[in-house]
């Protein structure tokens, strides 16, 4: 086959196709995001019936037809089995697949975004950090990788780098006590989560899933994050809606 090509991913999807088909969709480090068929995945005996999993992360084979892809070959360095057996974290880790899969494009290179979200999968896996802290970790990282982060550095109106500020998401970021006039979705900003947002848009990946924080501060990062996404994310996530649902039961 001279149409093959060798990526890096991870399965963000995996879904039947006919009788013993499934199509997967890859984000992948070379080529973004990539649909592919895995002929005969379904069947019992079928090498790449594990492969095909939603987290599996490794190197996958590519066949490239004139109108779909076909997936060949996989060589997987990490399933993330543990996930499987934890209800709570497993929809938490199909959030962040869906999320990335919204963000993701094809035929460009998401070294950044593949790099980021295998970090958080692992550190879903980390009982020394709450997922509540790794969800708004990753939210703001994402969207600060595809451009959309807030400026979390200076008003967003005057430039101004001394506090105190508030926080709006329509405005994108925060706003020193003379520009937030008239603005209507203020919220107040605690220091300490001023910090905590600071560091995780300026920190690189490997750097991320350090830290915990208090409750308080971990609150107010969930206020702000929610607010925003729904600004600025134009859908809603089905896993999303199941993973709220298990934790208010």
């Amino acid at each position: 086959m001279t149409n093959q090509t060798i990526v890096t991913g991870i399965v963000l999807l995996s879904a039947p196709s006919g009788e013993y088909d499934r199509r997967v969709v890859l984000l992948t480090k070379e080529r973004g995001k990539i649909s592919a068929f895995a002929k005969g995945a379904r069947r019992p005996r079928s090498a790449l019936g594990a492969a095909v999993n939603p987290f599996a992360f490794g190197e996958f084979t590519i066949y490239e037809g004139r109108n779909s892809n076909t997936l060949v070959d996989a060589k997987i360095q990490n399933y993330f089995e543990e996930l499987r057996t934890d209800i709570e974290g497993a929809y938490y880790g199909f959030y962040f697949l869906e999320l990335a899969g919204y963000y993701g494009r094809e035929g460009i290179q998401e070294g950044d975004m593949l790099k980021l979200l295998y970090q958080t999968l692992r550190a879903l896996l980390n009982t020394r950090i709450s997922n509540r802290l790794v969800r708004v970790i990753y939210e703001l990282k994402l969207i600060c990788i595809n451009g959309e982060g807030p400026q979390v550095f200076q008003c967003v109106s005057c430039g101004k780098t001394e506090g105190p500020f508030w926080f709006s998401a329509r405005q994108g970021g925060i706003l020193c006590p003379h520009c937030r006039t008239d603005v209507m979705d203020l919220r107040t900003m605690d220091t300490s989560t001023l910090y905590t947002m600071q560091y995780i848009e300026s920190s690189p990946v490997e750097k991320l899933y350090t830290f915990v924080v208090k409750e308080q501060v971990l609150e107010e990062l969930e206020r702000i994050m929610k607010r925003y996404l729904e600004v600025y994310i134009d859908r809603n996530f089905q896993s999303l809606t199941i993973l709220e649902t298990i934790l208010e039961n």
